[in-house]
């Protein structure tokens, strides 16, 4: 699939890439679906797994590509004084699966990168760059003939939702691996625009509306990760649904983390590819929060129906939606599981 033309921008410093940004960007708030206005304007290139296929698709026509990837600040992770750790935005998933500070501290990230497509797309792929990833639908992430026989979509050209052809809204699947992940440990983003530099919870930078997925100005980027110590050493783990076993995006995915002492506390548990946004289960604390290590087995189930009615799953993908939310409560069940054992296990060294 060629792509259309377009100018190619190469800021080495991250205040120069928010100045082309404002310069290049057509004016948008936040509450503006960024991705209805992909004709013009520039788009941001990171590791580019994402962006150049949707590019060759003609879902991003930009008039100006802005390169990030030679802003040197935005790589690498830093032990932080307090014991967290913060992760440069360009820092690549393969990076980020292979640190002894994230495998030993964070464990449910290092579970959620490492499923990620392959080790080659992990070589070149970014953590900043899977947190802003674009939504997924069985009717957007076709081919530009494709989507012009079915009259396109309200996502991208058209004003018809054939997910949810009665409603008004898009409900595109946001279907990255690294955010329930981030959410379950409470992560933080920085976000760098023309005011400077502002933080903001993980669990803040997504809208759950399918064609204006997060909540960032045109002017704006993600520039850093920062997982807080409070939630160093949470155990964890993760598990997704995909038609293949590597490669494809998640068509479900949980994620699960909680303290471990006796008796579960933080626990968190948090979904992906089922809801317009990455999603925490609501109730996961009250029903685990201070219970016994050895009653988990017991209460996985009722964690595991709270899991399946967060999900909203509809055909957005070739799987069906029925199929999709039964997998969300068995991998909630599993993971809880697999949580388990590794603290256990952990606590036997």
């Amino acid at each position: 699939m060629s792509l259309n033309g377009f100018q190619l921008l190469r800021p080495r410093t991250v205040s120069d890439a928010v100045t082309l940004l404002s310069k290049h960007a057509p004016a948008l708030t936040l509450a503006e679906p960024n991705t209805k206005l992909a004709r013009g304007g520039v788009q941001i290139l990171a590791g580019g797994t994402d962006l150049v296929p949707s590019m060759g698709q003609k879902l991003f026509e930009p008039d100006y590509v802005l390169d990030i990837r030679g802003i040197g600040e935005l790589r690498g992770i830093r032990e932080l004084p307090d014991g967290g750790v913060e992760i440069g935005a360009l820092t690549t998933l393969t990076e980020v699966e292979r640190s002894p500070l994230i495998t030993d501290r964070f464990r449910v990230l290092h579970e959620a990168v490492k499923t990620v497509a392959s080790p080659v797309i992990r070589n070149q792929a970014t953590l900043g760059g899977n947190l802003c990833l674009d939504t997924r639908c069985l009717w957007y992430n076709q081919s530009l003939a494709w989507r012009k026989s079915c009259g396109f979509c309200i996502k991208k050209d058209g004003d018809l939702c054939h997910v949810a052809p009665g409603g008004t809204k898009c409900w595109a699947a946001f279907s990255a691996d690294t955010p329930p992940a981030l959410l379950c440990l409470g992560a933080e983003v920085e976000i760098a625009g023309p005011g400077g530099a502002r933080r903001a919870a993980v669990s803040e930078l997504y809208t759950n509306v399918g064609d204006g997925r997060i909540r960032l100005a045109k002017n704006e980027i993600v520039t850093r990760v920062f997982l807080p110590s409070a939630s160093a050493g949470m155990r964890g783990a993760y598990l997704k649904l995909r038609m293949r076993g590597s490669i494809d995006y998640p068509l479900a995915g949980v994620a699960v983390a909680f303290h471990a002492n006796g008796h579960i506390e933080h626990p968190r548990v948090a979904l992906t590819a089922v809801n317009p946004a990455p999603l925490l289960v609501k109730g996961t604390d009250r029903l685990l929060g201070g219970k016994s290590t050895a009653a988990v087995a017991e209460l996985a189930e009722q964690v595991a129906d709270a899991a399946a009615r967060t999900a909203k799953p509809l055909t957005t993908s070739a799987l069906t939606p029925e199929y999709r939310r039964e997998m969300i409560r068995v991998f909630t069940r599993r993971a809880l599981l697999a949580a388990l054992v590794e603290n256990f296990q952990r606590r036997g060294r």
